[in-house]
């Protein structure tokens, strides 16, 4: 069975609650080192994202240049 790749928006949603709990410090240290981590891997994800969509850019700003 395949994952489903969560888009762009959505795991930048979900990074944004993860800092709102961890920014409101009610969260067990265990739970916001849990949560700190799945943080760390939506940045990445966002991140590798959004180069991936500026080499689609850059491509297509190479191809209408020509």
């Amino acid at each position: 069975m395949a994952v489903k790749e969560k888009k762009f928006e959505e795991s930048l949603l979900e990074l944004e609650q993860i800092v709102k709990d961890l920014e409101s410090g009610n969260i067990p240290l265990d739970d916001a080192i849990s949560k700190f981590n799945e943080a760390m891997i939506l940045v990445k994800d966002c991140n590798d994202k959004l180069n991936k969509a500026e080499e689609s850019v850059n491509k297509i700003i190479e191809i209408v240049g020509e």
